[in-house]
């Protein structure tokens, strides 16, 4: 029998995600909270965001720390259990949770909550979300029943 290829499925809207190139700017954009480039070093926390999706988990991200652009995995681990070629969003939940994104869709994530070694504790699920107004640390907000990604 013939076998199907597997597809992506529908995107997400690229409303976002931020070119550097478009009159809106990056406020307001998804964040990557940490990312490993091949042939680099682990970066965290320098405003790096999503440019645009190339799979269900690749996506073209900013490094800010040297303006380039790369196509890295999406990893639902803590930054410190990144590999090269990788990079991880942080979703709050609203009992706040920290968690990992594991697959984007237009209006849920599915997560992966991490222990505090950095590896994942089983507990995974799904949930709307909302972004937020700024990074979204502690003074982050959640509504109920929502989690909140960070943006830049």
């Amino acid at each position: 029998p013939k076998q199907r290829r597997k597809q992506m499925g529908r995107p997400l809207n690229k409303s976002r995600f931020s070119d550097l190139t478009t009159p809106e700017g990056t406020a307001g954009k998804i964040e990557v909270i940490a990312y490993y480039p091949t042939g680099g070093s682990l970066q965290q926390n320098d405003n790096s965001f999503i440019i645009s999706q190339r799979s269900s988990r690749r996506f073209k991200i900013h490094q800010q720390n040297d303006s380039s652009d790369a196509v890295l995995n999406l990893r639902a681990v803590a930054p410190a259990s990144l590999a090269e070629g990788q990079f991880c969003v942080r979703v709050i939940l609203d009992d706040s949770t920290v968690a990992y994104v594991e697959k984007f869709y237009n209006n849920t994530v599915h997560y992966r909550v991490n222990s505090t070694n950095g590896f994942t504790d089983g507990t995974s699920g799904w949930v709307k979300y909302s972004l937020g107004s700024e990074a979204a640390g502690a003074d982050s907000t959640p509504v109920s029943g929502q989690g909140v990604i960070d943006v830049i």
